[in-house]
């Protein structure tokens, strides 16, 4: 009996039972489709919050007050006044492997134009600032140097802010705004960048002088923060190590002491955010992939049905010449067809599920081809090793017994 032959058989077989066989089929097609946009998902959302994190300036640092003590006791966050403006002007002048620095000091309350008014955060930077965090102008101009120096009275905005204080579209250029009892000349608008990864609205802020912030809202000398852009991504550890043996310098922190300040790179929470969206991915593959296995249980259980019902017919076979492993291999072929057949419709409705859910629902996916071939290199071998011991049973069954059998 040749392989051809028994292809024929196992494709009759099933086609005189399509329902059955279809049924089957569903616990593999759920599994390898589920498995495919959950993978889908998963990577849709890693290469988003890279994305997102890049637009954020992916080479940039973070310095911020550590956690500091006095008589003993841990300050909080607010009461933290280990960075200054002396610490600022140091890393511009001695620090080695940095593009671009800016000092950050940040209030949060309500901005007023008219009868129009609305929460948002005061960010008192430095010109450089934009380029650290990638903003651009769109309308307008940033403030320079000058305005830094002389503590004008002037700011930069978001395109939220124009729309909550100038609901009538006019032009917010030129116009007077009012941050609690400090007016403000708006003369530019930033270019809209939309919400970033952590679901932050990246629009909703003004930005103004740090000196401006210091001396005319806060009434503070100390930074709550110093942003910066290491050459390049490569060299933000290089630039970690130099910033913090500068500040310790600065700081007079003795050997073995504690950091009263702590720095942070996007890369590391890029990291931190991968390492987060690799492990919901995996687990979310392992839950899809529970329904692989439920299929090829279902394979296993109709392919001893289809034993038992076959019985008579075993036995003909090899009563007239054929040998257990034509009957194995014949039962083998119909498991692996009705896992092949299920893979394949698994994967077209795997890649349509991730395209629906990409542009019904809006979410980020990106099926990447190792996802396919996985699913369905399981699906097949799945319906390998289920379909296996079936069909061994098949190939040791009596002929003269399996003949009897009613």
């Amino acid at each position: 009996m040749n392989y051809n032959n028994l292809i024929k058989i196992a494709l009759k077989a099933l086609s005189n039972n399509k329902f059955r066989g279809f049924l089957t089929m569903l616990g593999i097609i759920i599994g390898v489709a589920s498995v495919i946009a959950m993978l889908a998902i998963g990577q849709g959302s890693k290469r988003s919050i890279r994305e997102q994190i890049s637009e954020m300036g992916s080479n940039m640092i973070m310095i911020h007050p550590g956690a500091d003590r006095f008589g003993g006791v841990r300050q909080s966050a607010s009461d933290m006044q280990t960075l200054k403006l002396e610490d600022y002007n140091t890393i511009l002048h001695e620090a080695s492997y940095i593009s671009a620095c800016s000092p950050m000091v940040n209030a949060s309350g309500q901005v007023v134009n008219g009868a129009n008014n609305a929460p948002t955060t005061l960010n008192g930077v430095a010109p450089a600032y934009l380029d650290i965090r990638k903003y651009e102008v769109g309308q307008g101009e940033m403030f320079t140097e000058a305005d830094v120096k002389k503590a004008a009275k002037v700011c930069v905005v978001g395109q939220t802010v124009v729309d909550n204080l100038f609901t009538n579209g006019e032009d917010p250029l030129g116009k007077t705004i009012r941050f609690g009892k400090i007016p403000m000349r708006i003369i530019g608008v930033l270019t809209p960048k939309g919400y970033n990864s952590m679901g932050q609205d990246q629009d909703d802020l003004i930005l103004a002088p740090y000196t401006t912030v210091q001396k005319r809202v806060l009434a503070i000398t100390y930074l709550h923060g110093i942003f910066l852009s290491a050459i390049s991504e490569e060299f933000s550890d290089r630039a970690i190590d130099d910033l913090t043996g500068i500040l310790r310098q600065t700081h007079r922190i003795k050997a073995g002491d504690d950091d009263n300040f702590s720095i942070r790179s996007q890369e590391e929470l890029s990291s931190m955010l991968s390492s987060t969206t690799n492990l919901m991915t995996v687990l979310l593959a392992c839950i899809a992939g529970i329904s692989l296995l439920v299929g090829g249980i279902g394979i296993m259980n109709i392919m001893y049905v289809s034993v038992t019902e076959r019985t008579r017919e075993i036995g003909l076979r090899m009563a007239i010449g054929a040998k257990g492993r034509h009957i194995l291999f014949q039962f083998l072929i119909e498991a692996v067809i009705i896992s092949v057949t299920g893979g394949l419709i698994g994967v077209l409705l795997g890649i349509g599920a991730a395209a629906v859910i990409k542009y019904a629902i809006g979410w980020s996916v990106y099926v990447q081809l190792y996802s396919v071939i996985l699913s369905f290199a399981v699906c097949t071998l799945t319906g390998i090793f289920f379909g296996w011991y079936p069909a061994r049973k098949a190939s040791e069954l009596d002929p003269i017994e399996a003949i009897r059998y009613e």
